[in-house]
C-alpha cells in the first residue's frame, strides 16, 4: 500500500469539514453538524492508524508525501509536503484519536448552544491546523499550522464572546503567544539565511557540518525557536495566558491542553532536536525552565478554587516535566509523557466539564461536595485520571511515563540531583492538588440537591480515556519491571537515546521514593480535605494568596509593560500621522451617509435613481 498517496487526507478531512460547516446555512440540522464534525476527525484517526501500520514495514520508518510546490524563487523553494515518521505519527494519533473523543463528547455538551455549528467548524479548523503543524516537512508550512492553531485558540477561548471576560482571555492568549511567535519567525529567517532552505530534514542534516557545538549562531537559532515553544506551551515566563484560557467551553480546554496547542512547543523542540543539541547552553536552559515551571504551577494549582484553573495549572506543570526531559536529552521519555498526559488530562477536563455542565456551570469546588453518589461514572473516571496524574504506582499509566523522566533526571549524563529534587517535589504537589480536588468535589457533605446524569456521548469518551489512562503505560516498562520497551524502540531511528551515568540497579530506589512521595501526597490530601465541611481555607494567608494569583506574574507584566505601553500610546495618540487615519475614517463615514440616503426604503426613490442611471448610460452610448 502506497500510504504517501493518502497522508494528505489526514489534515484535509477536518479542514474540509470546517469549510462545509462554514458555508452551509446557519440553521443547519444539528445532526448533520455533529456527523460532519465528529466523522471527519474520526476518519482522520482511522487513516492515521492505517498509515502508521503501513509505515512500520518501511526500512526508514518515514514516508514523505509531495502535494505541490508552494513557493519558488531562485534556488529557494517551499513545497507542501507531509512527513509521516514515528514522531509525527504519535502526534497525529493523539490529535485525531483524543480529538475525535472530544468532538463526540461535545455533541451533548454543546447541544442547544446557539453557536453549535460555529463551534464544530472552529474545532475542526483547530485539529486541521495542528495536523498541518506536525506533518509539515518544512518550517514554513509548520509555521502556517502554528499560526492557525493560535488563531483557533483565540476564537475558541472567546467562543462565548458576549461576556467581556471571555474576550479579554482570548485577547490575552493571542497576545502572549504572539510574543513567542515573533521570536520564532526571526529564528526561521536566521535558519533560512544560514542554510538556504527551510526543509527540516535538510537543516538537521547540514547543521552539524555548518555549526560547531556552542557556536553563537546555533545558540541564537535555538533560543529563538525556544521562545516560540515557550509561548505555545505556556512555560515560564509566558505561562500567564493558559489559566485564563479556561474561559472557553470545557471541550475546548480539553483539546488545547491534551492534544493540540500546548504540546506544539514540545513537538517543535523535539522535531529540531539536532539544533538544540548543538547549543548545550540552551539545553540546560530548557531543563531549568521546565523545573521552575513545574514547581511554580504546582504551588499555584494548590491554591485555586476554580476546578478548571486547577487543571490548567496542572497542564503547565506537566508540560514542565516534558521540558525537563527534553533538556536532559531524554527525547522519547518526553514524548511518552506527552502521550500519556494527553489521555489522562483529556479525561480530567472532560469529566470535570461534565461536573460543571451538570451543576449548571458551577466552577467553584468549595460549592461542590458529595458528588460521587450522584454521578458515579464521572467520579470513577475522574478518580482514574487523577490517579494517573498523581502517578499512583504500578497500576496507572502516569506512573510509568513520569517515573521514566524522574529516573533520567537522576541517572542521565545531563541530569543532576537538583532537577530530580524539583521533579520529586512536583510529584508531591501534584498528588496534593489533584486529590484535594477529588476529596472536596466528590466526598464530604452534599451541597447540591438535584443533578441530572450525563448521556452516552459524554460517557463513552470518559470510559475509553479512563482505560487508556491505566493500560497505555505498559508499552514502556522500566528495565527492572519487564523487558517491554515498545515506545522507545519505535523511536530508535528518529530520536537519540539518552546516556546514563548511574548504575541501573539504583532505579528501584528512585521508584520506591517516587511511589512513597505520590502516595504520601494522596494521604496528606486525605487528612486535610476528606469530609471537610467548611471552605478549603487555603487562600486565607498571604502565601496562598500569592500562589492563587500565579506568583504575581500578571501584576509584574501589567506594571512593567502594559501600563507604560498604554501611557506612551496615549501620548502619541494625537500626532500628525493619526490625522490621515481620521481623514480616511471621515471619508468612509461620509460615503456611508451618502449611500444610506439612497437606501431609504422608498420605492419611488429607487425607481428614480434607476431611471436616471439608465438615462446616463444611454447618453453615454449615443455620444460614442
Amino acid at each position: 500500500m502506497q500510504i504517501e498517496k493518502y497522508i494528505w487526507l489526514i489534515p484535509s478531512l477536518p479542514l474540509l469539514s470546517f469549510i462545509v460547516l462554514s458555508v452551509l446555512p446557519k440553521k443547519l440540522n444539528w445532526r448533520i453538524t455533529a456527523i460532519s464534525g465528529v466523522g471527519s476527525v474520526a476518519l482522520s484517526c482511522i487513516i492515521t492508524i492505517i498509515a502508521g501500520i503501513s509505515s512500520l514495514s518501511s526500512e526508514t520508518g518515514s514516508v514523505t508525501s509531495h502535494i505541490y510546490t508552494w513557493l519558488k524563487t531562485g534556488n529557494f523553494s517551499v513545497d507542501i509536503n507531509f512527513l509521516l515518521d514515528p514522531l509525527s505519527l504519535v502526534f497525529c494519533f493523539v490529535i485525531t484519536f483524543v480529538g475525535a473523543l472530544i468532538h463526540l463528547y461535545s455533541v451533548e455538551f454543546m447541544s442547544g448552544d446557539e453557536g453549535f455549528k460555529r463551534f464544530f467548524a472552529w474545532m475542526n479548523l483547530f485539529v486541521g491546523s495542528m495536523l498541518i503543524l506536525v506533518l509539515a516537512d518544512n518550517l514554513l508550512l509548520l509555521y502556517l499550522g502554528w499560526e492557525g492553531v493560535g488563531l483557533c485558540s483565540y476564537l475558541l477561548i472567546g467562543f462565548w464572546y458576549r461576556d467581556p471576560l471571555n474576550v479579554a482571555a482570548a485577547n490575552k492568549a493571542f497576545t502572549v503567544t504572539r510574543i513567542g511567535d515573533t521570536f520564532m519567525i526571526i529564528g526561521l529567517f536566521l535558519l533560512m539565511s544560514s542554510f538556504d532552505t527551510l526543509n527540516i530534514n535538510d537543516i538537521i542534516r547540514l547543521a552539524p557540518g555548518k555549526w560547531t557545538e556552542g557556536s553563537p549562531v546555533a545558540v541564537a537559532a535555538a533560543l529563538l525557536l525556544l521562545a516560540g515553544a515557550l509561548g505555545k506551551s505556556a512555560q515560564l515566563p509566558l505561562q500567564t495566558w493558559l489559566p485564563d484560557a479556561m474561559a472557553g467551553p470545557s471541550p475546548v480546554s480539553a483539546l488545547i491542553h491534551a492534544a493540540t496547542m500546548v504540546t506544539a512547543g514540545v513537538y517543535l523542540i523535539t522535531r529540531t532536536h539536532v539544533l538544540f543539541m548543538l547549543a548545550p547552553f540552551v539545553m540546560v536552559l530548557i531543563a531549568i525552565i521546565g523545573a521552575l515551571t513545574l514547581l511554580i504551577a504546582g504551588f499555584s494549582a494548590l491554591a485555586q478554587s476554580d476546578l478548571k484553573r486547577i487543571l490548567a495549572y496542572s497542564t503547565i506543570s506537566q508540560i514542565g516535566y516534558m521540558f525537563v526531559a527534553m533538556g536532559i536529552g531524554a527525547w522519547s521519555a518526553a514524548i511518552f509523557h506527552f502521550m500519556i498526559h494527553a489521555f489522562f488530562k483529556a479525561l480530567l477536563f472532560l469529566a470535570g466539564g461534565a461536573v460543571i455542565h451538570l451543576l449548571h456551570d458551577e466552577h467553584d469546588i468549595t460549592r461542590m461536595g458529595g458528588l460521587r453518589k450522584k454521578m458515579p461514572l464521572v467520579f470513577i473516571t475522574f478518580l482514574i485520571g487523577a490517579s494517573s496524574l498523581a502517578a499512583l504506582p504500578l497500576i496507572t499509566a502516569g506512573f510509568y511515563s513520569k517515573d521514566e523522566i524522574l529516573w533520567y533526571e537522576f541517572a542521565s549524563e545531563s541530569g543532576n540531583s537538583w532537577l530530580w529534587m524539583a521533579g520529586i517535589t512536583g510529584s508531591l504537589l501534584t498528588s496534593l492538588y489533584i486529590f484535594r480536588l477529588v476529596f472536596v468535589v466528590f466526598f464530604g457533605e452534599t451541597k447540591v440537591s438535584h443533578v441530572h446524569d450525563a448521556g452516552f456521548s459524554m460517557k463513552l469518551p470518559l470510559v475509553i480515556l479512563a482505560i487508556l489512562s491505566v493500560v497505555a503505560g505498559f508499552i514502556e516498562m522500566p528495565h527492572n519491571l519487564g523487558p517491554v520497551h515498545l515506545f522507545s524502540d519505535f523511536f530508535g531511528k528518529t530520536l537519540p537515546h539518552v546516556s546514563l551515568v548511574k548504575d541501573e540497579s539504583a532505579e528501584i530506589i528512585i521508584q520506591i521514593i517516587s511511589a512513597l512521595i505520590s502516595t504520601g501526597g494522596i494521604f496528606i490530601a486525605w487528612k486535610l480535605f476528606y469530609g471537610r465541611k467548611s471552605k478549603t481555607g487555603l487562600n486565607q494567608n498571604p502565601v496562598m494568596n500569592f500562589f492563587l494569583h500565579g506568583w504575581g506574574f500578571d501584576r509584574i507584566y501589567d506594571t512593567l509593560i502594559v501600563r507604560p505601553y498604554r501611557w506612551l500610546s496615549g501620548i502619541n495618540s494625537h500626532d500628525f500621522l493619526n490625522s490621515f487615519n481620521h481623514m480616511a475614517e471621515q471619508a468612509v463615514m461620509y460615503a456611508n451617509f451618502v449611500f444610506s440616503v439612497a437606501q431609504n426604503g422608498k420605492l419611488r426613490w429607487y425607481v428614480l435613481f434607476l431611471t436616471m442611471g439608465v438615462l446616463v448610460l444611454l447618453i453615454f452610448i449615443i455620444s460614442l
